[in-house]
């Protein structure tokens, strides 16, 4: 019998779904991936243990594309994603949640973002878990997606050998939350990158399978990741004059990205709301006394959303400056005030209060 591993030299797809319980919604799921994604190999179903009426749904459906398996007790998301994987052979996984549905064929447009970018592992389709983003304020890769650096998705289609040789999901996290971003964080710290297509859609119902424990575990997990990755929660707010992220020279968006790769965000403010982003986790605003009221008092409920850093570039506003300085004394917040960090200028200096 021929290796599996030297099957994948064709560039087919698998999709993975994780089921536990849910049978209606893992149904409309399978359902709606047979009727509109033709150009599958197989959809590996990883049954997590669940009651009988999924069980019976599942050894029931009429699809031949479909394989089933059953484990014999609850493992958990992360680990029951990696067996499911481990049984497929394509180049490329779909892993999908099994809360979602497709309603087109999403994959020709996804895989064309790997075809002209061979540092991308992963990519996200959008969709309603993405609404809260206008997508035509970020900078388009080459391959039409949007970076992000967190690699949080209600479906992710990934090159199946970048995902083994991170060693896939991390089965500390449990039944769920944060696997995603933690395994984004170990793509980024090997060189990879990952998107989000923003002209692909998927419909996402979202804590399909948790229910009421979903808060709970959430918190726990974040515990959990932050404590691995501690710099995930350096929050910068910056404050500049009017200027387009290409007026800032390279060492001052080494410094940005720096944060990014760390696993933190950028909040940054202007007279003019910055019109072009260059990731997901960089926001932008116009400079009003609400909103900067607004994104300091994220982390009066979770920490790791707190600001932790205040950067001040040229031509900011005197009064917002003098505002944050003297808001960062108060909180004991590291201000940072850049003299230079126009493009014109050979050099960036730092004076650090």
């Amino acid at each position: 019998m021929e290796n599996p591993e030297t099957q994948a030299t064709a560039k087919t797809v698998d999709v993975v779904i994780p089921v536990y319980n849910a049978p209606e919604l893992t149904k409309r799921c399978i359902d709606s991936i047979v009727t509109h994604l033709e150009s599958i190999q197989r959809i590996l179903i990883q049954d997590d243990a669940s009651g009988c009426e999924t069980r019976e749904m599942l050894d029931h459906l009429p699809y031949p594309c479909v394989e089933v398996c059953h484990a014999e007790k609850n493992q958990g998301f992360g680990l029951t994603v990696n067996a499911a994987v481990g049984r497929s052979n394509a180049f490329y996984v779909l892993i999908l949640n099994s809360d979602t549905e497709v309603n087109q064929n999403i994959l020709p447009q996804l895989c064309a973002a790997f075809d002209v970018d061979d540092k991308l592992a992963a990519i996200i389709p959008a969709g309603n878990s993405y609404n809260r983003f206008d997508f035509s304020r970020y900078a388009l890769h080459e391959g039409n997606y949007i970076q992000t650096y967190y690699l949080r998705g209600h479906a992710i289609l990934i090159r199946r050998d970048a995902f083994l040789a991170v060693g896939g999901f991390d089965a500390t996290f449990g039944r769920g939350y944060y696997e995603d971003i933690d395994l984004g964080r170990r793509l980024d710290l090997n060189g990879w990158r990952f998107g989000v297509h923003p002209d692909v859609h998927i419909y996402h119902k979202g804590a399909g399978s948790f229910g009421e424990d979903r808060i709970q575990l959430a918190r726990r997990n974040r515990a959990v990741y932050l404590s691995r990755y501690p710099e995930a929660q350096q929050n910068i707010l910056l404050l500049s004059g009017n200027c387009a992220l290409a007026d800032f020279n390279e060492d001052f968006l080494q410094a940005i990205e720096q944060r990014f790769h760390a696993g933190g965000s950028v909040h940054w403010f202007s007279p003019r709301q910055p019109s072009h982003l260059s990731c997901l986790q960089m926001h932008g605003y116009a400079a009003r006394l609400r909103m900067i009221l607004k994104v300091l008092s994220r982390g009066w409920q979770r920490a790791d959303r707190r600001v932790t850093e205040i950067w001040i570039a040229p031509g900011a506003p005197f009064f917002l400056r003098a505002l944050l300085t003297v808001w960062a004394h108060w909180q004991n917040l590291k201000i940072l005030v850049f003299e230079e960090a126009m493009t014109q200028d050979p050099a960036t200096k730092l004076r650090v209060k």
